[in-house]
């Protein structure tokens, strides 16, 4: 299994959502990564704020490297969560057929289907971050349930 985590610039919630995961699953047996809709960041590491805030919790994210998302991850993961709206929008516009569109899911409707997206850590300093590891977390739990199922 191939998982493939999405946000705007790949510097602070997919990222996270990559290391979680990552910390959650068999490694041998999934393989996890994460990139960005704008190429913004590529080549950086993740957000001091992420690296920090994964570091609490026992994970390290510091040797990430942000990316862009291309339309070969299509062909490469099978499943693509994105963390919002905005996201899923912008990688489903991508989709070549209906087979690419129906691996792209919002994170948090492993949570529940209200279409709840991961916010911005931005507007909500350092706070923020803490807040969406959690809400990541939880995803990243279920979805390695899943995957461990399968």
């Amino acid at each position: 299994m191939n998982v493939l985590m999405v946000c705007l610039g790949n510097i602070c919630r997919s990222p996270l959502a990559e290391g979680i995961l990552k910390s959650k699953v068999n490694s041998t047996q999934t393989f996890v990564d994460s990139a960005g809709t704008a190429g913004y960041h590529v080549g950086n590491p993740p957000d001091p704020r992420s690296i920090k805030v994964a570091h609490d919790y026992g994970i390290n994210i510091s040797n990430q490297s942000c990316r862009r998302f291309t339309i070969s991850d299509f062909d490469s993961f099978d499943l693509i969560y994105v963390m919002d709206k905005s996201n899923y929008a912008d990688i489903t516009r991508l989709a070549r057929n209906k087979s690419d569109a129906e691996k792209v899911k919002l994170l948090l409707s492993e949570i529940n289907s209200n279409k709840e997206e991961v916010p911005d850590p931005y507007h909500d300093s350092d706070a923020g971050f803490k807040k969406v590891y959690i809400m990541i977390d939880k995803a990243c739990t279920l979805i390695a349930e899943r995957i461990e199922n399968k």
